[in-house]
Formats: C-alpha cells, structure tokens, sequence
C-alpha cells in the first residue's frame, strides 16, 4: 500500500471556524505571544495563559471537522496515510483519520508541571489549583515557543518512507515543521494546497490554487480513482 504524507497547518482549521487568534499585527489575541505561548509567560502570569488556552478549547469544541478534513480520512480506504499538523485541535480525529501526528501538542490534553510524560485527556477549562498526582498544576499540553518539539524525529521518521506528500494549510516557511521537506524522497510529487501559494511549480511541485474544502476533497478523488 502506498504511503501518503499530509502536511497540515491553520489554514485547514480555519475553514472549520476556528480562529487562527494571530492578527496582522503579530498579536494574538491582542497578546504578544511571549505573554501566552511561552515558559516565559508561564513563569510570569499563569491564570492569563490558562484563559487564553480555555477560549482556545471552548471554540474547538463548538466546530466541526470540515469537507477537507474528511476527504482526508476517505485517503485511508486506497493508502497508508500518515498526517503531521502544526496544529493543536482534534478535527482530524474526529473525521476518521487513524494515524495523526500533532507536531505543537493537543489542546485537549493536560500536563504535569512535574512531569512531562504525565499527559491525560482535558476537555474542559484548567484552572489554577488543578493539580496532578504529585500535586504540581497542570498546564495546556502544547508546545510553546522556546520550548523543544518532541515529535519532530518522530514525523522525520514518517516523511522518510512518503510516497506522495499534500501540504495544506500551511506555508511550510517556519521551522522546525520546515525542516520536514528535507527527509522527503526526492521522487515523492508534493501537491501544494493553498488560495495564494508562496511557491512556484516544479517537477514534483504540483500547486492547487484552491483554498482546503474545495482542493482537498478533489485531488482526494483524483488519487483514488488512479488505483
């Protein structure tokens, strides 16, 4: 069975509704990112990164997995498909996707403060007080800036093995996600998904001026009907 890479970012997730909260200003939220995605912020105020992870986690929970999202779960009927996103919500779990790697974390999990590999399901808010075992707070488990991104050798060990790669949703420019396109065999075609891609076509650079509900759910078909 032939092994598809997908490459996710925020542009998919948008089309479900959720906001990518980073403004032209570089603001989120009207917050420097510092204050609320960083050890940094942490350190300095929890109860403000606990909130802005809790408004995170209430509209996830309010969307739903969009046509680009489920196309993608469809791919597994013909291919072994392997996804690695950049983002932190669960759609594409929800779809039907089995396999899914999330590079920055999951908004709906927890962890120790204490222990890194403590990590357990978290739908609803964290509050400060919310401890674990060991009676050290829980925090979001996300990857924040500065901070290590564990499963980055995992999805290099993924993108290795591709026999065909789609980016969506994501303009593959910040590192280490980036860093990706380097393991990735020199014969696998890439199909780039984006409304206003940032690259030009190449001989295995395939660009689908399509923004992900429409482009996905039609190269989905095209790489079903050619087995």
């Amino acid at each position: 069975m032939k092994k598809i890479l997908v490459l996710t970012g925020a542009g998919i997730s948008a089309e479900s509704g959720i906001k990518t909260f980073r403004d032209a200003d570089g603001l989120w939220e009207g917050h420097d990112v510092m204050e609320v995605a960083s050890p940094f912020g942490w350190e300095n105020d929890q109860e403000l990164v606990l909130d802005f992870y809790n408004q995170r986690r209430r509209q996830l929970l309010q969307v739903n997995p969009n046509a680009a999202h489920i196309a993608l779960a469809k791919l597994q009927e013909a291919y072994e498909v392997q996804i690695v996103t950049q983002n932190i919500d669960d759609l594409h779990e929800r779809a039907g996707s089995m396999n899914v790697t999330h590079l920055h974390g999951e908004l709906l999990k927890a962890r120790s403060t204490f222990d890194e590999d403590l990590v357990m399901d978290w739908k609803k808010d964290i509050n400060p007080g919310d401890f674990c075992e060991h009676n050290f707070q829980l925090r979001p488990h996300v990857v924040w800036f500065g901070e290590a991104v564990p499963m980055f050798h995992k999805a290099a060990e993924i993108a290795e093995t591709a026999d065909k790669v789609i980016v969506i949703g994501t303009s593959m420019q910040v590192y280490p996600a980036a860093g990706l396109i380097d393991f990735i065999p020199s014969h696998a075609p890439i199909y780039f998904i984006d409304p206003k891609p940032n690259i030009s076509e190449s001989k295995n650079i395939e660009i689908i001026k399509k923004t992900a509900v429409k482009g996905v759910p039609e190269l989905v078909k095209k790489l079903l009907a050619e087995l």
